[in-house]
């Protein structure tokens, strides 16, 4: 994953994208107001009035594969961690080594339960010698915020809940670092040599930014964290400086769809507190070598033999698997063997992908499935993630 996923989110049938309204007055990003403008359509998102899309999901799609694409992303949730303790505390809260990372680098890493499942997936930035960033998923703001305050206590180290002192907008696609170059007011020393993973200090018109190399596209990009007095004027400025190169606004959908392609996992489908990180092929991010770490024993002991294991699904013809569709050996099978948990027509590639679980016996790249869709069993194979890769330079 390049930054956090959208946690919750779903598509119906004609590609929807769909989410759990909640009970609470709704939230709204201190850009709301250039969306509308820009007659966005908004979508409920763990409580937050999101733009699903603007124009066309299709549109947005290849604009970001081929040129640019801006997307607002104030939702997510961001936590300070600092003080003396603040890299020992990281250690045992999280299931990476955060203390060994390097001044401006950012790391993946997961939020664990005792038990070993997935409380969320989640970015670390270290901004100084003992200071972090914690950027969490938007919807699973208080499971973290109360995690990492439990798991505290102890440590000589400060968290601070900075979600509402923080906007943050991405700049994702092939041209993406020549447009925040040409952005007028925006200046970031090293942007050129700023690598993945990696983040640096910038301003716009004198005025802190975090400016960040991760994403969540496939493509390259910037993710720029400012403070929200600031978000209308930074989105104004990179539009303008982008318009040459082809820009357009993103929203949700054409995010989900192009993580999809990426084969990045989106919390609430592919990630949950019954999953078990190898299990979704992230048996790498724990960090055994630590003498511990909250869900450590369970993630040693590992999910039963027969536990399913996360695979890529791909097929001919255009009527795409969707999430919750159940997938069975052949199409004379009574009993499914796994479920899809994201799918959609991949708009770069021109045919159906999907991620799914399935029983180990049937994961094996190149077995041949079938889905359920909708009543009728279409042919699927299994293959290896992710389903598209960009061109690097």
């Amino acid at each position: 994953m390049l930054l956090p996923p959208l946690a919750g989110t779903a598509c119906d049938e004609t590609g929807e994208l769909m989410t759990e309204s909640t009970d609470s007055p709704p939230r709204y990003s201190p850009l709301h107001a250039v969306h509308v403008a820009a007659g966005a359509t908004f979508t409920d998102f763990a409580g937050w009035q999101m733009p699903v899309r603007y124009s066309s999901d299709l549109a947005e799609h290849h604009a970001v594969r081929t040129a640019v694409g801006l997307f607002d992303l104030s939702h997510m949730a961001e936590f300070e961690v600092s003080g003396p303790e603040a890299a020992a505390f990281l250690d045992h809260a999280l299931a990476g080594l955060l203390s060994a990372i390097e001044l401006g680098q950012a790391k993946y890493s997961l939020l664990l339960a005792p038990e070993g499942g997935i409380i969320d997936d989640l970015v670390v930035y270290r901004t100084g010698d003992s200071d972090f960033l914690v950027v969490a998923n938007a919807s699973n703001h208080d499971p973290v915020a109360a995690a990492l305050t439990e798991r505290i206590g102890g440590f000589d180290a400060v968290l601070r809940d900075v979600s509402d002192e923080t906007a943050l907008i991405a700049v994702q696609g092939p041209v993406s670092r020549s447009v925040l170059e040409a952005t007028a007011g925006f200046d970031a020393p090293g942007l050129d040599e700023l690598r993945y993973y990696r983040a640096i200090e910038g301003t716009f018109r004198g005025e802190r930014v975090l400016v960040a190399r991760t994403g969540y596209t496939g493509e390259d990009g910037f993710e720029l964290y400012v403070h929200p007095d600031l978000a209308e004027a930074v989105w104004a400025a990179v539009a303008k400086a982008g318009a040459d190169h082809g820009i357009v606004p993103a929203g949700l959908a054409s995010r989900d769809t192009l993580r999809l392609e990426a084969g990045m996992p989106l919390y609430g489908h592919e990630l949950s507190l019954e999953t078990f990180p190898v299990q979704a092929g992230l048996g790498r991010v724990p960090a055994m070598a630590k003498a511990a770490f909250v869900g450590r024993a369970a993630v040693e002991q590992g999910p039963a033999a027969d536990a399913p294991a996360l695979v890529g699904l791909v097929a001919d013809g255009r009527r795409a698997a969707r999430a919750d569709y159940p997938i069975y050996a052949d199409d004379t099978a009574t009993e499914p063997i796994g479920i899809v948990t994201s799918g959609a027509l991949s708009p770069t590639l021109g045919h159906p992908i999907a991620m799914a679980y399935v029983t180990p016996a049937f994961a094996e790249p190149g077995t041949e499935l079938s889905v359920d869709i909708r009543g009728t069993r279409l042919a699927f194979r299994t293959t290896t993630l992710p389903f598209y890769r960009r061109k690097k330079d």
